[in-house]
Order: structure tokens, then sequence, then C-alpha cells
């Protein structure tokens, strides 16, 4: 009786409520379907957001961000395949990243940490090295 019920139905949405009621006067029990996924949003753990919240100064931030969207598009491991160059901020070679964290290969902060303070000493800030980065095309 139920299967002809839910065949005369022609929304899928009728039908679950149709089923989940007759299932219910029969005294069946169901299981929820689990809900569809929602596309991945960028988490509070992004890499963005790790350098929003290490570089306080908003247009300091920006700069940075400008500067990395163009060197790696905020990718913790592009590589430049012909210079070697790595990371968030394509330090170059990667492994000087070392002295802010060994965990330089992987973790977003640490590349953020010595990539800000690299920009910072040979730059003065981000924004002199977006300024630099602007004029030559790289920094």
């Amino acid at each position: 009786m139920t299967v002809s019920i839910l065949r005369r139905i022609a929304s899928p949405k009728k039908a679950i409520a149709a089923g989940a009621v007759a299932a219910a006067a029969t005294g069946m029990v169901f299981a929820a379907a689990p809900a569809q996924a929602a596309p991945a949003a960028a988490t509070s753990d992004s890499a963005k957001a790790v350098a929003q919240r290490m570089i306080a100064d908003d247009a300091q931030f920006q700069c940075f961000d400008r500067i990395v969207s163009h060197e790696s598009g905020w990718d913790v491991n592009a590589k430049n395949a012909s210079s070697g160059a790595y990371g968030l901020v394509q330090a170059l070679p990667g492994s000087k990243m070392a002295s802010a964290g060994a965990d330089w290969q992987t973790n977003p902060e640490t590349q953020i940490k010595w990539g800000h303070e690299y920009m910072k000493d040979r730059y003065g800030s981000p924004c002199g090295a977006w300024d630099h980065w602007q004029a030559n095309g790289w920094y």
C-alpha cells in the first residue's frame, strides 16, 4: 500500500514525506539521509586568514596579499619548476624559510612569518615589496 502511494506522488520531497508518514504509521524506522555537503568555503585557518591575523595593518596586508596572489595563488606547496622557488612567497631557495621554522615546507604560518620579515628587511614593508614587484615583476 505504501509503495502505491509513493508511486503516485510526483515530487521527490513529497515522496520522502509520504514515506515518513507511512513508516511512522507502520512503526518502521529509517535513518535520515545525509545532508549534501556545502561547497568548501575558506576556513578561518586558510593561509590568507592566517596572514591577515599576522599582519595587523590592513594596508600592509593588502600589499602582502597582492604579492602572494601573484607569486603562488596562496598555494603553500607552490613550486616554480624552472627556478625552484617555493611556497606562498616563492622563496629562492625555499629552504631558507627554515630560519622561521622546521615546518617551512607545509606550514603557511611559518612561510608567512618568513616572507613578512623578508619584505620588511629588504623593502621596508610589504608595500615597499609590492612597489618593487610592480616596477620589476618580482621582489
